[in-house]
């Protein structure tokens, strides 16, 4: 029977680059080690290290770059874009931790002035509206 090992129930961080109006923009996460993101992300980093340059030997012993071609690779090396939208997000996360109002915010949004207690309570006051006048319009019918 294989042995499994266990599994440390740690933070994996994950730092990712973007290219944001010309700038590098580094993001950096940090997610539970048992998570899909992390298992994608430690797969992704096995693979980059399984195909790093020297890993396979030549006939003099020493991998060498091809010259143009290894250059053309180092510069045409894209980076994923960052929408503005996405940037912003960033930003506004960065913020509030770094303001400390996060929990604030959380308790803020689930009282009576939160936008989502009052979209729901206007959908449930929009349905009890419609039941009455379905009502209303039942009774109207001739048997």
């Amino acid at each position: 029977k294989p042995q499994e090992k266990p599994k440390d129930s740690g933070k994996v961080t994950i730092t990712k680059t973007f290219d944001f109006a010309g700038e590098e923009i580094k993001v950096t996460k940090e997610v539970d080690s048992n998570s899909k993101e992390a298992k994608s992300f430690l797969k992704q980093q096995e693979k980059l290290q399984s195909t790093a340059p020297g890993s396979l030997p030549t006939v003099s012993g020493v991998k060498r770059p091809s010259g143009m071609s290894s250059l053309l690779g180092k510069i045409g090396a894209k980076k994923q874009k960052m929408s503005t939208l996405e940037k912003s997000k960033l930003d506004w996360e960065n913020f509030k931790e770094e303001e400390g109002i996060v929990e604030e915010l959380a308790i803020h949004n689930r009282g009576k002035d939160g936008y989502i207690e009052r979209k729901a309570f206007l959908e449930r006051v929009d349905h009890r509206q419609f039941e009455i006048e379905r009502d209303i319009r039942l009774s109207r019918m001739k048997p």
